[in-house]
């Protein structure tokens, strides 16, 4: 007879994992994302399970009973039969019993948990190795620190996962090619741009630094007692900041009649008179323009000018207009109307500077008496070559007497003049016109032949002898 268990109140759940075509492996909740199914679930298993035979109980049943509860029995005792009635004490006894029969499974219960078992070992195994890959680094973003789990393999994966866009302004520790490990740290520090207008001069430059007091120092700038156009502990963003730098120059500054160093870091040379209580007036300059930067170890010169403006009157001398006339001889010239000289009002700048006089410059003038021109006859009639009775006299030596043998000769009183001191009316007695001393030697000499053959030598009282040697 085969032995049949009793059925049992107790009922064995459904097995946890069926054995479907394909399996998706759900995780337990976590703040790391899974990717979509990382094994395939095997296919169904073929198997066979024997029949169980007669009497035939498993060894060790799927769930243990506690050892008080297992009833005392010698070996080789019979089992009772189904349905006979309990011995003596028997309540505990039949519980006992029932007990054990629950513990016996029916033929399907091993197919369905057969399954299950292979999946949990799948699943234990895929877990594993999701554990094995994840990381925990410490990511450091401009100095702003996270801890994170990665399954990236290096750190170029990593900042592509985690969406950092790196440039080549940019700083990372380690490099990109870096193997990544748990309990890794990486550095990352953004490039920012900085148009930096050091001493006047302007160029753009990059660092990593946060704040203008780093990019200083990053960048070797020497900023102890220089201007600066934003704080030392202003924040600069990843696009950007406009920097003016002006570092303290020696300068040595002239003016006054002195000569004194400074320390400045003024933007321009007028700034730095300002700085110093230097002020231009007037036509003040210096030898540097007041816009330009002043550098260190330049000399820069304050130059004092004062002007004024003077007017005078200045003449303007007249022209001489000559035309022939043939009533006078050859070689005599005879004015016809004097000239007369004009005016003119002229303006000059008077500059003095440091104290000392310039050569005066004529900025203005101004016409106020138009000249006269002077007319002037010249004779155009020949004269005889020579006068009878007086051409063998010496008139030379007379001359030479006279006025030193000097045509254009006036004595001091102004009313005798040329070779032979003629007066002016005697001269014109003689057919002369104008002045003697404006006629030519030639003419003079023709004149005083004709006066000595009127008059003799008595013309010339003192060196009227002279004609006979």
């Amino acid at each position: 007879m085969a032995y049949e268990p009793a059925e049992s109140s107790y009922e064995v759940p459904e097995p946890l994992y069926g054995a479907p075509e394909s399996m998706a492996y759900e995780p337990a909740e976590s703040s790391y994302e899974v990717p979509e199914p990382f094994y395939e679930a095997p296919e169904p298993m073929a198997y066979e399970v024997p029949e169980p035979t007669p009497y035939d109980v498993p060894e060790l049943p799927l769930y243990e009973a506690p050892a008080s509860s297992l009833p005392s029995r010698s070996p080789g005792a019979a089992v009772p039969a189904m349905g006979a009635p309990a011995r003596a004490g028997g309540r505990a006894e039949a519980r006992r019993a029932a007990r054990r029969r629950r513990t016996v499974e029916k033929p399907g219960t091993l197919r369905r948990l057969l399954p299950q078992a292979l999946v949990v070992a799948f699943l234990a195994g895929g877990t594993s190795a999701f554990v094995a890959n994840d990381k925990a680094v410490q990511v450091s973003v401009d100095g702003v620190p996270r801890t994170m789990h990665t399954f990236a393999d290096d750190v170029q994966e990593l900042l592509e996962d985690e969406g950092l866009d790196i440039t080549g302004h940019d700083i990372i520790a380690p490099a990109p090619g870096a193997a990544l490990a748990s309990g890794d740290q990486i550095i990352v520090r953004y490039g920012r741009p900085v148009m930096l207008t050091l001493d006047g001069r302007r160029r753009r430059v990059w660092t990593t630094a946060r704040t203008v007091d780093g990019a200083l120092r990053q960048l070797g700038v020497r900023a102890d007692g220089a201007y600066l156009s934003a704080s030392r502990s202003s924040a600069i963003s990843r696009t950007g900041l406009a920097l003016d730098v002006r570092t303290e120059r020696t300068v040595t500054l002239m003016a006054d009649g002195s000569e004194r160093t400074i320390r400045t870091n003024a933007a321009s040379v007028r700034e730095m008179l300002e700085e110093v209580g230097i002020a231009l007036r007037g036509q003040d300059t210096t030898s540097l323009p007041l816009t330009s930067f002043p550098r260190d170890g330049q000399t820069i010169s304050v130059t004092r000018i004062t002007g004024a403006k003077a007017v005078r009157e200045e003449p303007i001398d007249f022209e001489t207009e000559k035309t022939g006339d043939p009533s006078l001889a050859v070689g005599t010239e005879a004015v016809a109307r004097p000239g007369r000289p004009g005016a003119r009002r002229v303006t000059y700048a008077l500059r003095t500077v440091n104290g000392v006089l310039q050569k005066p410059k004529k900025i203005a003038e101004e016409v106020v008496r138009e000249p006269v021109a002077q007319l002037v006859k010249v004779g155009t009639r020949r004269l005889p070559d020579s006068v009878p009775s007086a051409d063998g006299m010496n008139w030379g030596a007379l001359a030479q007497c006279e006025s030193g043998g000097r045509p254009g000769a006036v004595d001091p009183s102004g009313a005798y003049g040329g070779l032979y001191q003629f007066d002016t009316q005697t001269w014109h007695a003689l057919g002369g016109g104008g002045r003697p001393q404006d006629a030519s030697a030639a003419e003079q000499t023709y004149r005083a032949k004709m006066l000595f053959v009127q008059r003799g030598a008595s013309p010339w009282p003192h060196c009227g002898r002279r004609l006979y040697r």
